[in-house]
């Protein structure tokens, strides 16, 4: 378990990159949530995530 939410998922081969993440993560950020953009490898797509400090099962939006 790594502590954190990940609240949406966007594909990294979109014609827009990062973007559609980025601006998503922003959104929530400016609604009071500590949201990020990270890569996830594996599946090829960007993930927008706040990280739990309890360590928080993680939860798939």
């Amino acid at each position: 378990m790594n502590g954190r939410t990940v609240l949406e998922r966007f594909p990294a081969g979109g014609p827009r990159g990062s973007w559609p993440a980025e601006e998503f993560a922003h959104a929530r950020r400016l609604e009071g949530l500590p949201a990020e953009v990270v890569m996830d490898l594996a599946t090829d797509t960007f993930l927008v995530i706040v990280r739990s400090a309890e360590g928080a099962v993680d939860a798939v939006a």
